[in-house]
């Protein structure tokens, strides 16, 4: 077996089962074994049980940080240093998760794994995803930042999860979504079908009036 398939087979089977069973509950062997790989192959290509779940996340954050810079510089070069309107910040976000290959799991293992960086995360993997990767999630949020001036900092951080727990929900569920759709409602929904359908409900959360105990509080 040439050892750039035994990698891809290595990270295609983790990447799953990670999803799946989350990352304490699936084990090397287990790994090994479905992939049809020894244990040794593993230790040999990431050294360790850490360093793969960080491989298996970098195969998406990669290309999706990549796509994400470049449309946060187009943006921002269109608006010509203008504050950027919220929806359209959230369209380009949307858009760039799209973008990210799916050839082989798809849209819905990538929702999964980071669901599970934010319920199972231990410390390293947190370690990794803001070292790696936090450079483009801050400039989103300054860029969020400048486009909801009345929210305070708190009240846009819950906000701005609120919104990741329910596009994560929406998506790591994709198949049972479009099963319901489908048999409730005789409707053949796309994954863009649903990000239309998102994006109103996102976009609204970010612009609903403060509750009454953050006006209280500001007060």
């Amino acid at each position: 077996m040439a050892q750039n398939d035994t990698v891809t087979r290595i990270l295609d089977t983790a990447e799953v089962l990670f999803a799946e069973r989350g990352f304490a509950e699936t084990s090397l062997r287990t790994i090994t074994s479905k992939a049809k790989v020894n244990l040794a192959a593993v230790n040999y290509h990431f050294g360790s049980k850490k360093s793969l779940i960080q491989a298996v996340f970098a195969r998406y954050l990669d290309p999706f940080t990549e796509r994400f810079h470049r449309a946060l510089d187009a943006l921002e070069a269109r608006h010509g240093g203008q504050a950027i309107p919220l929806e359209e910040l959230l369209e380009t976000l949307a858009g760039s998760v799209l973008e990210v290959p799916a050839e082989r799991n798809s849209l819905k293992v990538f929702m999964r794994l980071l669901g599970l960086a934010y319920s199972q995360a231990q410390g390293h993997l947190r370690r990794y995803i803001q070292e790696e990767y936090g450079g483009v999630f801050t400039r989103f949020t300054a860029l969020i930042r400048v486009a909801t001036p009345e929210l305070p900092d708190s009240e846009r951080f819950w906000r701005l999860h609120f919104m990741l727990g329910s596009v994560i929900f929406t998506f790591s569920g994709l198949d049972a979504l479009r099963d319901i759709a489908e048999k409730d409602y005789d409707e053949h929904v796309t994954v863009r079908d649903l990000v239309r359908r998102l994006r109103p409900v996102v976009v609204a959360a970010m612009q609903a009036p403060l509750p009454p105990s953050v006006n209280a509080q500001e007060s």
